[in-house]
């Protein structure tokens, strides 16, 4: 019992405390108003898509580094690209949909009148916009509309009824940081497709507004819980984090690149060059999620067998 109580004390140290909730969501708000965007004329939906240029640096491709990965022709390379960033993004509207019932759920009966409650309706307005801009990439590059399997999705349609407390920021922080690190790459590289870059940059000067807040929730809400309570959301957190680091990239990509699946399969689980990739892109979060205490415990076996950790 002394060793799991130490455990569980030593895993929360004193953290920064949040900032008002209500001043906070003023100042994003502001941030909105002034630099915001519409993907449906921000960006030109009308440009060719270049043959030659990647849908993601192919640093980040998952096989990359990998023999396959030096077997394949540029074009093989270019296509396999393209529909990792497609299935990357379709991971995306499917978790936007999820954060978009949680932070309906959360206000839910606050009053409309205060800032935070004005933020979370500006948040989700934030995500349609997003959400349909990833499906129109996804038409544009001729891809198909890539999603978690039909167990994930039941699996997600139940969180979103159920996710709550730190847990639902958390998990709406994993899917943000993740992409927002692999995005700021992607819009600085001159070798990756034009509308790539342009919707890796709307993403990621709109998610930080988003990633700020989540940050904050957390931080103000994971003080308040119980040990038992504490346990119960760092494994409702892993396991977020472990289903989506799984299905970022969906075995069907291969098929397009004209690929043998199972050996593409097995060829990107051993690569240790994307699980580094991985681990880089959540370097931020897990410290962040550490120092407040939703990563220890049992349930760190997850962060690691998602190769985050």
């Amino acid at each position: 019992m002394a060793a799991t109580l130490t455990d569980e004390t030593a895993s929360r140290p004193p953290s920064k405390a949040p900032v008002d909730r209500q001043e906070m969501s003023t100042r994003l708000l502001r941030s909105a108003a002034k630099r915001s965007y519409d993907p449906v004329v921000d960006i030109d939906w009308a440009a060719d898509v270049p043959a030659d240029l990647y849908g993601l640096s192919p640093e980040w491709s998952s096989l990359y580094g990998t023999p396959l990965w030096e077997e394949m022709t540029h074009e093989q390379r270019v296509t396999l690209t393209v529909h990792e960033y497609c299935s990357i993004s379709g991971v995306g509207i499917w978790f936007e949909v999820l954060l978009m019932q949680l932070v309906l759920r959360d206000v839910y009966g606050d009053d409309p009148a205060q800032p935070h409650f004005q933020w979370a309706l500006t948040e989700i307005a934030d995500e349609c916009r997003h959400s349909v801009m990833f499906a129109r990439t996804a038409e544009k590059f001729g891809a198909p509309s890539y999603q978690p399997s039909a167990k994930v999705l039941a699996l997600g349609r139940a969180f979103a009824a159920k996710g709550n407390g730190p847990a639902a920021y958390a998990a709406i922080l994993v899917a943000e940081e993740i992409l927002d690190i692999f995005q700021r790459d992607l819009m600085k590289d001159e070798r990756v497709q034009p509308l790539t870059r342009a919707t890796s940059q709307i993403h990621v000067v709109e998610e930080a507004r988003h990633m700020r807040f989540a940050r904050e929730e957390i931080t103000r809400r994971t003080p308040q819980l119980s040990r038992w309570q504490l346990r119960k959301q760092r494994t409702v957190v892993a396991v977020v984090a472990s289903i989506i680091a799984d299905n970022l990239v969906q075995p069907s990509v291969y098929a397009a690149a004209g690929l043998d699946v199972d050996r593409a399969v097995a060829a990107a689980e051993a690569n240790d060059h994307h699980a580094a990739k991985l681990r880089e892109s959540a370097s931020g979060l897990v410290g962040y999620l550490r120092g407040v205490g939703l990563i220890g415990g049992p349930s760190e076996k997850l962060w690691h067998r998602a190769r985050l950790l």
